[in-house]
């Protein structure tokens, strides 16, 4: 049964398409001169981003969660400034949305959905600022900051050699993940979101990571049969993959079995595998809090299955670092904010004395 919430969520998705065209259409006649300022193809993009102000409310509203909304618009705010798309302009899309949701949804789900509208709206009022994520009193700050700027220069092979003479120093493999890999990765969001490096640059750096993280593999995997299993895999059209990898590694290095399926997993083949691989833990990563209804319908999914009610499952990612209490949502067992606290977590829910049966 879908509680009042869930309704009021899935009643907002069915109309988003229509919502936005009418919010759009609303905000070239009040705002004529956005025309000149974005050329033929204005409208596309004001309605493409108006359905996508949509689907985050309606996820918030669905799994009761103002702060995924509020934290989505405080990101969009300081994202669109790049675009030279004001406050003021927000303001009145999200205004008009407000408008268009009062006349096309009955109560009492009107009621619910301009709650959280309201305070989206709230937040466009307020300064926006994003700190960065390297800071000096973080441990490898200066080793850290080096490795990005050797990223963004382009100059892969200084980046690689970089960071194995850090490991041949003795910086512990799991240090580079977490204080190296990771942190500069948050910080190239930082950048992109700030509009001071482009999506090329964004994929290159990802993608010069990876690389510098399978040329580190052989210093640490070894031949060995671990006692847990854990499969790693992402939901929906996810395309960010590297704190997954990450993840599974970070698990592998503790002795555990690790098979990492990557993102875009249909739910029945996931199943299927499970049920021919079996596991002691299910780790699901998202980024985009769009999916974070496929995260709940996959773990949903998977507690049909009496066959699979031995396997824990945790959850991770941006939007349930967003909420800290979003995994309880969702249905899963635990949640970790990054692949040392995953370690911990698992460590719980799967105590040395209680596997699985082969």
């Amino acid at each position: 049964m879908l509680t009042d919430q869930q309704n009021a969520g899935e009643r907002l998705k069915v109309l988003a398409e229509q919502l936005a065209e009418e919010v759009t259409l609303r905000q070239y006649e009040r705002q004529p001169e956005l025309r000149h300022r974005f050329g033929p193809s204005g409208m596309a993009r004001t309605k493409q981003d108006s359905l996508y102000h949509l689907r985050y409310l309606a996820q918030s509203v669905a799994l009761d969660s103002p702060l995924l909304f509020i934290n989505y618009i405080v990101w969009l705010k300081v994202l669109l400034a790049q675009y030279k798309i004001t406050g003021k302009d927000l303001q009145i899309n999200l205004g008009l949305m407000k408008e268009a949701i009062g006349s096309q949804v009955g109560t009492p789900e009107k009621e619910l959905i301009l709650s959280y509208l309201d305070m989206g709206i709230h937040h466009t009022l307020e300064e926006q600022s994003v700190q960065p994520f390297l800071q000096p009193d973080k441990p490898y700050y200066r080793e850290a900051e080096k490795y990005l700027k050797l990223l963004l220069n382009s100059e892969r092979r200084k980046a690689s050699e970089f960071v194995l003479g850090l490991h041949d120093e003795g910086v512990p493999i799991h240090d580079l993940y977490l204080h190296i890999f990771q942190n500069s990765q948050y910080e190239i969001g930082r950048l992109w979101q700030l509009g001071s490096i482009t999506v090329a640059q964004e994929h290159y750096c990802t993608a010069c990571t990876q690389s510098i993280i399978s040329q580190l593999y052989p210093r640490w995997i070894q031949a060995q049969e671990g006692k847990k299993t854990m499969v790693a895999v992402g939901v929906g059209q996810e395309l960010h993959e590297i704190g997954l990898r990450m993840l599974a590694d970070f698990f592998e290095m503790e002795g555990w079995n690790t098979y990492y399926l990557g993102s875009n997993m249909p739910t029945e083949g996931l199943i299927r595998y499970l049920k021919e691989q079996p596991a002691d833990l299910l780790a699901i990563s998202i980024t985009m809090t769009f999916h974070v209804s496929e995260v709940q319908h996959l773990i949903a999914s998977i507690r049909t299955h009496t066959e699979l009610n031995h396997i824990k499952i945790m959850v991770g990612g941006m939007p349930f670092n967003i909420d800290r209490e979003l995994w309880r949502k969702v249905g899963a067992d635990g949640y970790a904010p990054d692949a040392k606290g995953a370690l911990e977590v698992a460590g719980r829910l799967i105590p040395e004395g209680i596997l699985r049966e082969n």
